[in-house]
């Protein structure tokens, strides 16, 4: 029975995303005022967390989790572009250089503690920064280009989804699987309060640059 988590999720978001976008560091980032250094330390804590979700996620399809496999969907994974970006900004020794901010460590944390008591609950921070990053992505890319003078893909490859050919069928397709998913609505309550969580551990890194 579907309990149509998709809008639940829009809606029940809504007030969370406001208050993301009026932080000082993303207030400042949609004005094109992109500080290098914040910048990158922004992609080294988006790191951790997408290196503990995609790990998490890949792990739990493995095992053919009912509800987390479904939304696995591959073309959507950060981290390899994100480790280009990272080699773009820190150098060669990038991986060997890099500290995850206390806000970030607790991101990962969190994510890492779900995947092995609820599941589940991965949905709404699967939602909340993917699709996120994948609305936002052209017009990031954009401001990042321009405010620190930036061509091509070098240093923007967070922005770009290589293997999503058309966002808009793409989006009917994943709220199509977010209302297939078995779950029922006590579970979808859950999962709609742990993508404001998640909106709060974006906000806590935001704070933190």
């Amino acid at each position: 029975m579907s309990v149509d988590l998709a809008r639940q999720l829009r809606e029940g978001t809504q007030k969370s995303h406001t208050m993301a976008e009026n932080t000082g560091f993303i207030s400042c980032f949609l004005k094109g005022v992109v500080d290098k250094s914040s910048y990158r330390n922004l992609l080294a804590d988006l790191y951790f967390v997408y290196c503990a979700m995609e790990e998490e996620i890949s792990r739990l399809t493995a095992e053919g989790h009912p509800v987390v496999s479904s939304i696995d969907f591959k073309e959507l994974n950060r981290r390899e572009n994100i480790e280009k970006d990272l080699l773009f900004y820190f150098g060669q020794e990038w991986a060997n250089t890099l500290e995850a901010s206390s806000p970030a460590k607790a991101y990962a944390a969190r994510i890492h503690k779900i995947s092995k008591d609820q599941p589940e609950l991965l949905i709404g921070h699967h939602y909340s920064r993917y699709i996120g990053d994948l609305s936002g992505g052209k017009l990031l890319k954009t401001i990042t280009e321009k405010a620190m003078n930036l061509s091509g893909d070098e240093g923007l490859y967070f922005y770009l989804f290589e293997n999503i050919e058309d966002e808009k069928a793409f989006k009917i397709k994943y709220r199509e699987t977010m209302d297939s998913l078995p779950i029922d609505q006590s579970m979808a309550d859950l999962i709609v309060e742990e993508a404001n969580l998640a909106f709060k551990f974006n906000m806590d890194i935001f704070n933190e640059l």
